[in-house]
């Protein structure tokens, strides 16, 4: 899961991530309003995490009501220190899913993350499958013929992706981009030691049919058919 926070508090920004990061969410921050809209509209975020005042000429306001009018429909959860009804109210209108004020508990933050990523309009299913292998989004537990699996966060994360994307050929830096913050310093070979301890893990214990397939010169993918 990939989560962008745009908060211009550091402190508060940093504390998230450490606790998003635990959790197994991929997460990138950025601290000013330009910046921010420019990140949300090139990458590819399951869910924004946004701050209502911000430095940099623009606004989390304004930050909301462009995302909309481009028919950026990523779940947006608006922070603030703004508590007045009034306040809420626009920013609900003005293309917000959902408001936390500050200051907050990082545990109410995290239901309300997940109560968003549950929304039908998401497309996100809370277990996600291939063939016998179960992966449970919300208690992280992964399951192969009924078998437990413990996996780290990255294998985690990485496994969601390509989950969510079963069937589909993935480069490395198609994976790299989408489970990494993109200011970790890795490498494409970093992707292929991670695929190699999923298989460990997935494949080599169990006598069913490989999950990850190697397409060479392109990629992975999981396969379901």
């Amino acid at each position: 899961m990939k989560v962008l926070i745009i908060e211009d508090e550091h402190k508060i920004a940093n504390n998230i991530k450490e606790g998003l990061a635990r959790e197994a969410y991929v997460v990138d921050i950025c601290y000013e309003g330009e910046q921010g809209l420019s990140t949300a509209q090139s990458g590819s975020y399951d869910i924004i995490i946004l701050d209502r005042m911000l430095p940099g000429g623009i606004d989390g306001i304004e930050i909301c009501r462009t995302l909309r009018a481009e028919e950026n429909h990523t779940p947006i959860l608006m922070l603030t220190a703004k508590a007045r009804t009034s306040d809420r109210i626009e920013g609900l209108n003005g293309g917000a899913d959902d408001y936390l004020s500050k200051p907050f508990s990082f545990g109410e933050l995290q239901a309300r993350l997940r109560a968003l990523l549950r929304r039908p309009r998401d497309g996100l299913n809370e277990v996600l499958s291939a063939q016998d292998l179960t992966f449970n989004t919300t208690t992280k537990e992964v399951k192969r013929a009924g078998v437990p699996i413990h996996l780290s966060a990255k294998e985690y994360a990485i496994l969601e992706y390509m989950l969510r994307n079963k069937n589909r050929v993935l480069s490395k830096n198609l994976i790299m981009n989408n489970v990494w913050d993109f200011d970790a310093d890795i490498l494409p070979s970093t992707v292929e030691v991670f695929i190699v301890y999923l298989r460990a893990k997935l494949e080599k214990p169990f006598p069913g049919p490989r999950l990850i397939e190697t397409i060479r010169g392109f990629g992975y993918r999981i396969n379901d058919l």
